[in-house]
């Protein structure tokens, strides 16, 4: 052999000559002069430097061959639970044994180093160090690059029994404030064992051990760290769930105060108290918190964010309900979505499905929908002052609204009735409407341009402008529809209906509600609503002067008329009042039809060339009814008023003979004729044939009115109104068929729009007008052949 090979065979092989430690000393002395005459031969053929390569080859091809195959067999399947602590010291034992023995070579290679005269000017004396810290990453690469199922099973196992016995040790450590009654038994807190069995002790001096032994080599955070933090996520995940339930307070603060203190703390006394004296490590000197792990400290807090987060997502929809009261828990929401952004699609996703599972659907009530949809906007602007959460979330809830037919009602009810009601309070505000309208200006343009910000990156850009996003509660409300002439016209008929309802002459709070929603919507779009108001007052005045002329005309007579009957009448302007009043055809008798005369008479003396057209199913009456043995007085509908005078001709009627005297439907009068059943005053002697009691024993009160259920609208409803336009269209189609005998729907469609542009057949569309005809056809009232449509001939 040549010297060269002779010298690197020497180096190599004192290089790599095993030496275990001994009393858990990793320190070597050797002397090594002997071989100055091999360093010299490798430094003459310049192979000095491929000592270093070598040597760390050589140990990651002994320790992939050999070492690491044989620890992780330990781990190739389930450990039971009563063999992890067991199966993980012996293993580590052996791996520690076996992986020591190259620290002493590392420190032979830092030697070898400095005596080698080529790298003395490129090397200080910290090269052992770092030569150290090499084969410390090459055990982390090359033994735990990864890590099996069943390896982290038993660590976290492991890592369990060991932080309860530490607990249990040190109580008043614990990560729990709750007082344990478990200490004063005879059951160990830690292992769940008799005091006698206790393991404990054995399961800590375990664990112990093997973070000294990590320690020393520089891999406790390699294998310790994700245990730990899945430990720590447990305690975190228990935390939150004792503070989910209470809206009312914040609890984010205190969490992350908790974990900085308590948590941190814990993990700080739990591995120093492990590693003893011997801590020497940078990870383990200082006392910061969570200085064990300091990289994990941020993602602590993020999860600490992330679970109380999410856990506020699922009650999203309560919390909702409860707001304002719920507000803290909003406000720790808002942290938690500033802190993980990553929150913000899971939330709309959630709280989507929550309001279609528990809002959107026909059980729930429309002015229930209402509230929780305004409860909705305040809480979201909580957690996102742009709107755009909003927008996201609010979406399917404005689509159902617009699918009810009573939203714009319920709105406008809400509106304008007294009591605690968001919207009331709204109105008050007196802010001008801010509506959803094409071409709107540019947020960038207006007063306060500096402080303008750009809409979240989950905003979609042809959603509306910023502006209307921060809108108030009424503005969104409107928007929903995207017209406020629909709400100015549903406020016409509910003023209608109130007024005409209850007959009151006292119109200060409608007057207040009218100016309040000037504020809103304009003065003059509100016109009409202002002349019925005034259409009132004159009521009022033309009564008390109509009355004031009879009295008048009585002491110049000097003979009351006592035939007559006194009228107070609501004087309406028709072109300013709802057309769609509701008609009930009734007879009234003679001496009411006379009063009704005579004061059609007065007020065309009074007013000249106008008159009056009575609506004789609308008003009350103030009925008294003298029987055998009382008096009993009721203010009714003129049509209750009717049935009752005629039973003063006779005490027993049919509905038929009674519908033919008032010209009624009998289904309709056998529907009021209920009212006086109910009161006792009439009796179903036989199948629809009533009599009068005259021995009424019912309570006797002052005055009874009709009750609530009894009360019907002045004006007709929807499907009454839609059905009247759709006779109107029917009658314009029959007359075009009859002069044109046959005619395709197109060519109907565009006449109705020209003879009857005044009437609903102009805003009938193509698809409404198919809808009429097909179902003419269904009643054998049309006939269509080869897309003609034309009437059936008898």
């Amino acid at each position: 052999m040549s010297e060269l090979d002779l010298a690197w065979e020497e180096v190599t092989r004192v290089l790599m000559t095993p030496r275990r430690p001994t009393d858990g000393n990793m320190e070597f002395n050797e002397d090594f002069s002997y071989l100055q005459k091999s360093f010299d031969i490798l430094h003459e053929y310049d192979m000095d430097g491929i000592i270093r390569e070598w040597f760390f080859t050589t140990v990651r091809q002994q320790l992939s061959g050999k070492i690491s195959p044989a620890f992780w067999s330990n781990y190739s399947k389930p450990i039971k639970s009563r063999d992890v602590v067991q199966t993980i010291r012996e293993s580590f034992d052996k791996l520690y044994s076996e992986i020591a023995i190259y620290i002493s070579c590392v420190q032979r290679l830092a030697e070898f180093e400095r005596m080698t005269a080529s790298l003395v000017d490129r090397r200080d004396n910290s090269e052992s160090g770092s030569t150290l810290s090499h084969l410390q990453l090459v055990f982390k690469g090359t033994v735990f690059y990864s890590a099996t199922t069943h390896f982290c099973d038993a660590m976290f196992e492991f890592l369990s029994r060991a932080f309860c016995a530490f607990d249990a040790k040190h109580f008043s450590l614990g990560l729990d404030d709750s007082t344990d009654d478990m200490c004063n038994t005879l059951i160990c807190r830690g292992c769940n064992e008799e005091q006698e069995l206790c393991r404990c002790s054995e399961v800590f001096g375990a664990f112990g051990r093997l973070a000294l032994q990590l320690n020393e080599l520089g891999m406790m955070e390699r294998v310790f760290g994700e245990p730990v933090m899945l430990l720590v996520h447990r305690r975190i995940e228990q935390r939150v769930e004792k503070c989910k339930d209470n809206f009312d307070v914040q609890h984010l603060e205190a969490l992350s105060k908790w974990l900085d203190t308590r948590v941190g703390e814990w993990l700080d006394d739990l591995f120093k108290t492990a590693l003893g004296s011997k801590g020497t490590t940078p990870y383990v000197n200082d006392a910061p918190s969570i200085n064990l792990f300091p990289t994990h400290r941020d993602r602590l807090h993020h999860y600490i964010c992330t679970t109380y987060g999410k856990t506020r997502i699922q009650q999203l929809f309560n919390i909702i309900i409860e707001f304002p009261e719920s507000e803290p828990a909003l406000m720790d929401l808002a942290d938690c979505l500033r802190s993980a952004s990553d929150l913000r699609p899971v939330l709309v996703k959630e709280l989507k499905e929550a309001l279609e599972a528990r809002l959107l659907h026909p059980g729930v009530n429309t002015s229930d929908i209402l509230t929780a949809y305004i409860s909705a906007i305040r809480a979201l602007r909580v957690l996102d002052s742009s709107g755009v959460l909003l927008d996201l979330v609010c979406e399917p809830v404005r689509k159902y609204l617009r699918s009810r037919d009573d939203t714009v009602r319920c709105i406008v009810s809400n509106l304008t009735e007294d009591g605690n009601s968001e919207l009331s309070d709204e109105l008050t505000k007196g802010q001008p409407l801010v509506l959803d309208e094409a071409g709107a200006g540019d947020d960038c343009v207006g007063s306060d341009w500096e402080l303008w910000q750009p809409d979240p990156v989950d905003a979609e850009p042809v959603r509306s402008t910023t502006r209307s996003r921060s809108s108030d509660i009424i503005s969104m409300l409107v928007n929903i529809y995207g017209s406020k002439e629909l709400f100015i016209e549903e406020y016409r008929s509910l003023l209608a209906d109130r007024i005409l309802s209850q007959f009151s002459y006292d119109t200060e709070r409608e007057i207040r509600y009218l100016e309040l929603l000037k504020l809103r919507f304009g003065e003059s779009h509100l016109h009409e609503c202002e002349v019925m108001l005034k259409d009132v007052g004159d009521s009022r005045r033309i009564n008390a002067h109509i009355q004031e002329c009879v009295r008048v005309e009585e002491e110049k007579t000097g003979r009351p008329n006592d035939a007559e009957i006194p009228v107070n009448a609501m004087i309406l302007s028709a072109q300013f009042w709802p057309a769609r009043m509701r008609e009930e055809k009734v007879e009234l008798p003679s001496c009411l039809k006379d009063s009704l005369a005579s004061f059609t008479k007065a007020y065309e003396l009074l007013k000249g060339n106008r008159t009056l057209n009575w609506k004789p199913h609308l008003g009350l009456v103030n009925v008294e009814i003298e029987l055998k043995n009382k008096i009993l007085n009721y203010c009714v509908s003129p049509v209750h008023a009717t049935i009752i005078w005629y039973y003063q001709e006779r005490p027993r009627w049919t509905v038929d003979e009674l519908s033919g005297v008032m010209q009624m439907a009998p289904h309709a009068l056998q529907r009021k004729m209920a009212f006086w059943q109910s009161q006792g005053l009439l009796r179903e002697e036989a199948t629809d044939t009533f009599v009068l009691v005259e021995d009424h024993k019912g309570h006797v009160q002052e005055v009874v009115s009709v009750e609530e259920d009894e009360t019907e609208s002045v004006l007709a409803s929807p499907q009454d109104q839609k059905e009247e336009e759709l006779n109107i269209v029917w009658v314009y189609v029959v007359g075009m068929l009859t002069n044109l005998d046959s005619l395709p729907i197109d060519r109907i469609h565009s006449m109705l729009k020209m003879f009857a542009m005044q009437g609903p057949g102009s805003q009938y569309s193509l698809s409404d007008l198919k809808v009429l005809l097909d179902r003419k056809v269904k009643e054998q009232k049309l006939v269509y052949t080869n897309g003609m449509y034309r009437l059936v001939k008898h």
